[in-house]
């Protein structure tokens, strides 16, 4: 989500590299404005694509640079200070370290409850706390209506139209909020034998590998980094042109069954 000035160096031999990469030219967009066709697209996009994004959501730009400028403060604060908000179990601050698996990635990230009862206030700053909540109350509602028009247009049942977004509404849902930041990669020029090789072939660390996410639907918010990758239905890998005033959604494996 941001870009700090200096990098953090590693033992690189464990990060993945990026596959090479066509372009996509069109990125299913949809209008939430216009309900009608909105729905129509946003399952035509998901049996596609599995991936789209949506513009007039009606989440203000203004209260989202104000969130992104406070994620900045916190990954600008010192290594250890940081630290002092981790390792994630399941929540908190992590670095490198993707889950329990042992994966790996270029990346540090925030990995919080959407659950406002469990998102303690110890281990972001309250300021960053009470925007996170709001956030997520926006972000929600904003999912909970795509869900409705992708229930509505599957004709799942007459008086079912909730039947996806009651799973979100849920105080049990385990539903997540997660910002990543991915440092700068290091150059060449310290002679590092182990990622020259890879920087003199044109490749680029692995931020966050690839994978699939397992549940209902994924909702991504960028900057205007570039970075973001899809796989098509042909097994190639495009790159999703940033789009800081629009928010990206990502079906999981747990919908694509169903579409």
């Amino acid at each position: 989500m941001v870009v700090l000035s200096q990098p953090v160096l590693d033992n690189l031999a464990h990060f993945e590299t990026c596959k090479p990469t066509g372009e996509i030219n069109i990125i299913p967009a949809v209008d939430l404005s216009d309900y009608s066709n909105a729905k129509k697209l946003i399952l035509e996009a998901c049996k596609e694509f599995g991936f789209f994004k949506v513009t007039n959501h009606g989440v203000s730009m203004e209260f989202l640079d104000r969130l992104e400028s406070e994620v900045v403060e916190f990954f600008k604060l010192p290594q250890q200070e940081k630290e002092k908000s981790g390792p994630p179990s399941p929540f908190g601050y992590g670095n490198k370290k993707i889950g329990p698996n042992g994966d790996v990635g270029w990346v540090e990230y925030l990995l919080l409850s959407t659950d406002a009862k469990s998102i303690c206030p110890g281990i972001i700053s309250d300021t960053l706390w009470r925007l996170v909540n709001e956030y997520v109350c926006a972000v929600r509602k904003m999912v909970c209506e795509v869900l409705e028009m992708i229930a509505e247009e599957l004709k799942i049942g007459p008086n079912n139209k909730d039947m996806l977004s009651k799973l979100i509404k849920n105080e049990k849902s385990d539903s997540c909020f997660r910002v990543n930041h991915y440092p700068p990669c290091p150059d060449n020029n310290n002679n590092n034998q182990i990622l020259q090789p890879l920087l003199m072939n044109g490749q680029d660390l692995i931020g966050f590998g690839e994978h699939t996410d397992p549940q209902i639907i994924s909702v991504v918010k960028s900057n205007n980094t570039s970075g973001l990758q899809i796989c098509l239905k042909d097994g190639t890998w495009v790159a999703v042109p940033p789009d800081p005033t629009s928010f990206f959604f990502i079906v999981g494996d747990s919908l694509q069954e169903g579409v």
